[in-house]
Order: C-alpha cells, then structure tokens, then sequence
C-alpha cells in the first residue's frame, strides 16, 4: 500500500456529514439500497464504456454485486466488477460531500425542517455516506476499469478521511463497513445477518438488472438475492396474464384478479416505464384519511418508496402498481420527490392513460364498466372538484343514476342524446339516498313531462355539480332550485290573484323559515314542497361545506305550494273565511314540516312536530 495521505472534511461538510447520518434518513436500511445501486450503475457503466471502446481491458462475462457477511469481525462487504473509479475521481466525487454549496445545503435542510418543508431540498448525490448510520468506520478500495492501480478511502465519519494508492486489488469498488453494535430498539439490526440481508434486498434491489449474490455458510455456490425480473421493463407482448396477475398481488396486496392492467412505456425527452393496475374491488379504507395511497416508485429499477402520492392524484388513489424512471429529481435521502418539471411531466401522462383506459373500458365494455364504477365511481367524481384540466374526460366517463332507468346508470351523453328537441338544460336533484330522490316532490312535473333527473346521492355530487356548470354546451339546472317551466297536466297555470290572501298570509306566519311562499309549477301530486333561490346554495351543499368545517349561513327557502291539491285548496278558502285563526296557522306549520321530510331534510323541532301531528289526528278521530 502506497503512502497513506489524511484530508480534513471542511466544516460545512462535517456538519452535513452528521446531520444527514441523524437527521435526513428514516429508515437506516437504506444504506444498503444505496451501496446496490451505486454497484449497479457501476456497471450499467462498464457494460457502455465496453460497448464503446473496444480497447478496453475489462472483464464483463460476469458482472455482479457480491455482499460478505463476516459477523466474528462485525463487517459486511458490498463489492461489484463495475467501472471502478481513479484517485482523482474519488478525491471529486467521494472524498469530499457536495463539493460546492453544503453551507446553502445546511442552511436550507434545517431551515426546511422548522417549516415542514423537507421536500424542498435540492439534489445533492451522497448515498454513500448513509453506511455512517450503521458503520462505525468505512473502507472502500476502488480500481478503475484499464487502470492498473487501485485507490483506497478510509473514514470513521468524523473530521477526516485517508486516502493511499492499492497495487493488488481486483477491477471494481468494494465498500467495507465496521458495523456498530445491532440495537434493534434504534432499529439498528445486525448487517451480518444472512436472513436481514436478504430481507433488504427482496425489499428495494429485487429487480436490479445485475445479480446480487451473497455466500453463505451451508451452501457451496453463492446464492442470488434479487429475481432481477422487472416486469414493466419487458415488452408487453412477451408477458402472460399470469404473469401480470401475480405480479398484481405483489404490489396492491389482494388476492382477487386486477380489472385491468394498463402497461406503459414513454420514451422521448422523459424515459419511464409504468406498470398499472385497476382494482375489481374498492379497499375498505378507500375513503379513509390515513389510508395509504400512491404506486411504488422504482429509480433505474431500484426501490425508492411504496406510496409515491406524488404521481397519481387523489382521485385515483386506488389505482396500484409500478412506476420506473432514471430521470427524476430526487432529495439527499432519494425519498421525497421534487416537484420539478419531471415529476409534473410523469404525473400527467399517467392520469392521461388511466382516464384513456376507463373511456375505452365504458366503449368497448361497458358492463364491466359499470362494475368498476360501482366501486370507484364516488373517488374518480372528486377529480371533477380537483383536476379542472382533466374535467372533460371525466365527466365522459361518469354514470349516474336518472329517472329514465331505475336499474341502470346513464352517462352524461346517453343523457343528452336523450333530451328533448327543445330542452336545453340538463336536470338534477340532489340528495343523501336515492330513493328519498326518486320519491322527491320535485320531480312530479318532471315525470308527468317525461323530461329525465339525474339523481345524485354521493356526497360529493353537489359540490361538483355546482362547480362544472355544463356539459357539451347543456347548463347544469337543479330540479329544486328556481322556477321551471314545465307545464302542468291540466295545461293551466296556477291562478295566482285567487291565492294572493294566503300566499300573503302564510309568508307572514312562516317568515323566520321561509323566504317567500308562492304557487308550484313543479308540483302534481303533492301539496308543497321546498326550493332554494336560483343563486343560493343548496341544502346537500350546506351540509358539505359543515361537514368540511365552514360553516355557511343557512339560506331560508321557498315554500311553494300545489294549487290543484285539496289540502292546499281547503286551506285557501279556510283563510280566506277565519282569517288568521290559531288552528290554521298549526295547519300551515305542518305543511312546511311535511315539505321539509318530504325531500329527506331534518325538522329543527322534531318532537313539536309529532305533537302536533298528534293533536290533529286525534281530533279527527
């Protein structure tokens, strides 16, 4: 070993060099994914310089990554046969961290860690310097691919490194590390564990392209540890159904068959692969907080994270599977993406193709479809709150239920096609239970017309629909909101001076709940029912924006009333003769509270309501 030379670490780079051993990794396994991929690309790199310079002397008829286990010395052995690196390239790539900016990289990283903000850290490559989490001192012995000398680095992660000249080593990198003492309670576990090493590398390094071999003990050749089969990078048309469905299993966790299997590949400017898949069922916690969410995130095959939020939105949430890329940005612990260009350019490409492969699923399949909608119409419905550039495609693939089939949703164009020559609006109602809508008073004069309602019933349905405003040029219009201009079955419009008196009247005693009282155009059937205002917001939309903590000012609203119904008809003329007598006036409380129940709304004196209820019956009796 030549003349053994000891550098200082300069201040900054000390202090980075501690703070991203304690601070920046959560998990200290990943040292070994990152000593795996810098052994990869080792030789990702030796395999291309072969390729282009023929001259060069180097072995690649077995290129590999070697792990030794020695637990009687307390160290473990990352080698590989890669590219290898000269004195001058681990002097500028290893010797020193971050070699320009590690004051701005300090000062950034805690300022980030005060403010929540971690992932706004830039890009820094020091991978390796995550053995210092569980070695108390590293050797590596490094020999560049044609170079007949190899270069020795030692540091104990403090104030300084050595570096000497090696004459006998083998072409290749080699990191030792000196393990400190296993602490499981620190989740500290011991690195010479054949069963913990191979638990890492099934983990983050199962499809590296290269093999990861480890020699052990009973066994007389080196075993493999990684399958190195990634399934996404292979052509579609070389894999079997079986193949896409056990690899389902593998990452969404459930034992059912995917729905379908979207496979993808981009190439261009941004190169990645991305194998997805669309779930038969909705997990249990598809609409939870805390549910976990996003596919994994794989970086030139090796494993970076199991829930990438970043790359789907939250709509589709339940989509699963495998994204691959060697292009994107990531922090100094390679966990938490950068919201860069990359990331933006990846995350619509994807929604792009899941929302191409539902428009072809509802075309080509549409049973199947409404299967799947089913399951996860309710979360794809939020991206018409959430994603305004994608709101067209979406609402080509909703189905809703609507008047016209009570046993089968329509979509927003079976609607228009099916719309009157001269309508020009599309109608809804909406509510928390369907067949408190299907039996809703506001749809009286709708039927007796044959216009057709959507009926929406999801939570979210009436923030989106308030939110889109129409559809291929057709204004979204609630059925209980305004005036409509539907005819009634007699073709008579109410005679409003006849009920002027009670209008009047009734408006008086129910001013502290009703905006107005005036004569229906909407009612066949039924005495009374409630509408908002054509500009306030509806009850369901109330209730959401409560349920979400903003509490708006409850809107009063309208109590319109059916001329042609008896009861209605009787209490004209009752008011007309007695004037403002106190049995009518309970009779006029009870029909606001029966408008109110009749469209599922909540009494605000439930219990003054039966009672009254009850004096009334039992003096018909």
């Amino acid at each position: 070993m030549g003349q053994v030379e000891t550098f200082e670490f300069q201040a900054e780079a000390q202090q980075l060099l501690q703070l991203m051993i304690h601070s920046v990794y959560a998990n200290k396994d990943v040292f070994l994914r990152e000593l795996v991929s810098n052994a990869s690309d080792a030789l990702d790199k030796l395999r291309l310089q072969s390729l282009m310079d023929k001259e060069l002397d180097a072995d690649t008829s077995d290129l590999r990554i070697e792990l030794a286990a020695d637990p009687a010395q307390r160290t473990l052995t990352v080698r590989d046969n890669g590219i290898g690196m000269t004195r001058d390239q681990v002097i500028e790539l290893i010797g020193t961290i971050a070699r320009s900016g590690t004051a701005e990289f300090v000062s950034r990283w805690q300022q980030a860690k005060q403010d929540g903000t971690a992932e706004l850290i830039g890009k820094f490559g020091i991978g390796f310097y995550s053995s210092f989490m569980v070695a108390d001192r590293v050797v590596m012995i490094t020999r560049r691919a044609g170079e007949s000398e190899a270069t020795r680095w030692e540091s104990t992660g403090t104030g300084t490194y050595e570096i000497s000249t090696v004459t006998d080593a083998a072409p290749g990198t080699s990191v030792t590390l000196h393990l400190k003492p296993a602490d499981e309670d620190d989740q500290l576990y011991d690195y010479t564990d054949p069963a913990v090493l191979r638990r890492i590398v099934k983990r983050y390094s199962d499809f590296i392209a290269w093999p990861i071999r480890m020699s052990e003990p009973d066994t007389d050749q080196p075993a493999t540890l990684n399958s190195m089969k990634a399934l996404w990078s292979r052509p579609a048309a070389d894999i079997k159904p079986d193949e896409y469905t056990e690899f389902y299993r593998h990452v969404s966790h459930d034992w059912t068959d995917p729905l379908e299997t979207i496979h993808l590949r981009a190439e261009g400017a941004l190169e990645f692969d991305a194998l997805l898949f669309l779930p038969a069922r909705a997990p249990y916690d598809l609409f939870s907080r805390d549910a976990r969410r996003g596919v994994q995130l794989y970086i030139k095959r090796v494993f970076i994270m199991d829930d990438c939020q970043a790359l789907l939105p939250e709509y589709l949430r339940f989509v699963k599977g495998v994204v691959d890329s060697a292009d994107l940005s990531l922090n100094v612990s390679r966990e938490i993406l950068q919201q860069d260009r990359q990331i933006q350019t990846i995350h619509r490409r994807l929604v792009k193709k899941v929302l191409g492969t539902l428009k072809d699923m509802l075309a080509k399949d549409p049973e199947r479809y409404t299967g799947f909608w089913r399951e996860f119409g309710q979360a794809v419905k939020e991206g018409l709150v959430n994603d305004p550039d994608n709101r067209a495609v979406i609402l080509d693939v909703v189905q809703l239920a609507s008047t016209h089939d009570p046993a089968r949703p329509t979509t927003l164009r079976e609607y228009v096609e099916r719309m009157k020559p001269d309508q020009t609006e599309i109608f809804y109602l909406v509510g928390e239970q369907r067949a408190t809508l299907e039996n809703s008073p506001h749809l009286e004069a709708f039927t007796a017309n044959g216009v057709e309602v959507l009926l929406l019933h999801d939570p979210v349905d009436a923030m989106w629909v308030e939110m889109v405003g129409d559809y291929d040029g057709k204004t979204f219009a609630s059925a209980s909101r305004g005036e409509v201009g539907l005819k009634t079955p007699s073709d008579q419009a109410p005679h409003t001076g006849d009920y002027a008196g009670l209008l009047d009247w009734m408006g008086t005693r129910l001013g502290e709940k009703v905006k107005q009282v005036r004569l229906s155009t909407r009612l066949t059937t039924s005495a009374a029912c409630l509408v908002s205002d054509a500009f306030d917001a509806p009850p369901a939309l109330e209730k959401l924006y409560r349920a979400m903590g903003q509490d708006l000012p409850k809107a009063k609203r309208i109590l319109e009333l059916n001329p042609q119904h008896p009861l209605v008809d009787k209490l004209r003329a009752a008011q007309a003769e007695r004037g403002d007598d106190d049995t009518l006036a309970e009779t006029a409380e009870l029909l606001y509270a029966m408008a109110v129940l009749a469209e599922g709304g909540e009494l605000d004196d439930p219990a003054g309501f039966t009672r009254r209820l009850a004096d009334r019956l039992s003096r018909t009796l």
